[in-house]
């Protein structure tokens, strides 16, 4: 399965971003003052691919964080049970090294 994500996904994804990057080479305004277009008192120019694949890294980020934080609820309730499990694993172990009882025989 990890060799065909390799080859069928990441691959193809990889080279389109290369594409990407190298067609979009001219240098582009960022602004941050949505009040001042024709002078901007925050902006910065880079090239458009580095915003694209910025925009892109942001996202995954954001949306790993995401899934992070709605999953701490499955998280906590794993490590619960691990802690169960181990609890009960150590019971068994020390019960097998008790001794059983002799037993009468009802004859």
């Amino acid at each position: 399965m990890r060799r065909f994500l390799i080859y069928f996904v990441l691959i193809p994804l990889a080279v389109v971003a290369i594409a990407l990057a190298v067609a979009n080479r001219h240098a582009v305004v960022l602004s941050f003052d949505p009040f001042n277009v024709a002078s901007p008192a925050l902006s910065i120019t880079v090239p458009l691919f580095v915003l694209l694949f910025a925009t892109l890294v942001i996202g995954v980020v954001v949306g790993g964080a995401a899934v992070w934080f709605r999953q701490g609820r499955w998280r906590r309730q794993a490590r619960h049970e691990k802690g169960e499990v181990d609890r009960l694993r150590r019971e068994v172990e020390r019960r097998k090294e008790i001794p059983a009882l002799p037993t009468r025989d009802a004859a």
